[in-house]
């Protein structure tokens, strides 16, 4: 489900649709393989991703403590009005940075 692809020592991950119950299990199981590879600085792009709900906010909070723990990062890219909503109605934006695009987000990771 997961698409990776690679910008400079930053991991891009990105997928479509919703971040919802029916697939947090799996995306949360993906994620974990991104961190499992070693890769610690990741960008999320949701530039696809419709709709978002606690259990997908629960992946995003996950994959950033993650990644923190191991001494890296996790931050948004291409996040549309209505998951942007919902971040800033749960405060979330005030600890996932959102770039516009994932090559800015990736920039902001680079060590």
């Amino acid at each position: 489900m997961l698409v990776r692809r690679t910008l400079g020592n930053v991991e891009v991950v990105s997928f479509s649709g919703s971040l919802d119950a029916s697939v947090a299990t799996q995306i949360r199981k993906e994620l974990k393989e991104v961190f499992d590879d070693g890769k610690i600085r990741v960008v999320i792009d949701l530039g696809d991703v419709s709709f978002v709900d606690s259990s997908g906010l629960s992946v995003l909070v996950t994959a950033l403590k993650t990644a923190r723990a191991a001494g890296g990062d996790v931050v948004l890219s291409r996040v549309n009005p209505s998951v942007r909503s919902i971040l800033e109605l749960t405060r979330l934006h005030r600890v996932l940075e959102v770039f516009e695009d994932p090559e800015a987000a990736a920039a902001r990771l680079e060590p």
